[in-house]
């Protein structure tokens, strides 16, 4: 499995990337293992502000649909338009051009909530 060390992640299995006040999001390689082959994913909160844990959109599966949730709180200002075409990237590249969206930071303190790759690895076994 797959865990880069330089991310952070959620209980939810999103994984962010940082570069200042921006995160990268997407879901993880075990997230996207246990759903299987991804057909479809889903977000139509670009340029939304929400909070954490709030639904940001959906990934569709084969045999399931899985909500997506917001790891921080802040403004969707871009989502992987690529994914609409080629949903399996999320299958093949989790953590690089499987990202979902990138979000606009709202409260930084959030970013301690999250677990780093060895919280993240005890988590899911």
């Amino acid at each position: 499995m797959n865990i880069p060390s330089n991310l952070l992640y959620t209980k939810d299995h999103e994984w962010c990337s940082v570069d200042g006040d921006i995160v990268t999001v997407g879901i993880t390689d075990f997230a996207q293992s246990e759903l299987g082959d991804i057909v479809f994913v889903e977000v139509e909160t670009a340029g939304e502000t929400l909070e954490q844990e709030e639904v940001f959109g959906s990934v569709e599966a084969v045999k399931t649909v899985s909500d997506l949730f917001m790891p921080i709180s802040g403004e969707v200002i871009a989502f992987n338009e690529e994914l609409e075409a080629s949903p399996e990237l999320v299958n093949s590249d989790p953590y690089g051009d499987g990202w979902m969206i990138k979000v606009k930071i709202t409260d930084s303190a959030q970013l301690e909530n999250l677990l780093d790759a060895a919280a993240y690895k005890d988590l899911i076994g």
